[in-house]
């Protein structure tokens, strides 16, 4: 099981509903400021994933609503990109084998370098949303 590294901000959801309630495009640019900071964990994630026909990397997208962000990777364009990540044994008879790194080998180690990034771009966003809106932050 991977270990899961959240960036949390205090008060988000508090945010998101003061936002709603002063229009409607707020809470919708933050769901777009968080696809900007999940961008970076996709752009450092891809040139990692070996290629072949380059669809496992393509596979890794950010997704967000707006209240969480992630990064989706596989899917039916590569359902074969979980094995690549993570490892183990799939295959007739389990005959193809990779390593198992419980942590991942290309998501979750892009996002750990460039956390202190993502958390940059995420904080400016929410605060300028903020700020349009005239919610003052602390």
């Amino acid at each position: 099981m991977p270990i899961v590294d959240a960036v949390e901000i205090e008060g988000f959801r508090q945010l998101r509903t003061a936002l709603r309630a002063l229009g409607s495009e707020a809470p919708k640019a933050l769901r777009v400021a968080g696809n900007q900071a999940a961008q970076l964990v996709v752009d450092n994630a891809r040139p990692r994933v070996p290629r072949r026909s380059g669809k496992a990397a393509g596979s890794i997208k950010a997704r967000s609503t707006q209240i969480a962000t992630k990064i989706a990777s596989g899917g039916r364009a590569a359902p074969y990109m979980p094995w690549l990540d993570y490892g183990g044994r799939v295959g007739v008879n389990d005959t193809a084998v990779r390593p198992f790194i419980a942590d991942g080998r290309y998501v979750y180690p892009a996002y750990r370098a460039v956390k202190p990034e993502f958390s940059r771009v995420l904080n400016e966003a929410v605060r300028k949303i903020a700020a349009d809106a005239g919610v003052e932050l602390d």
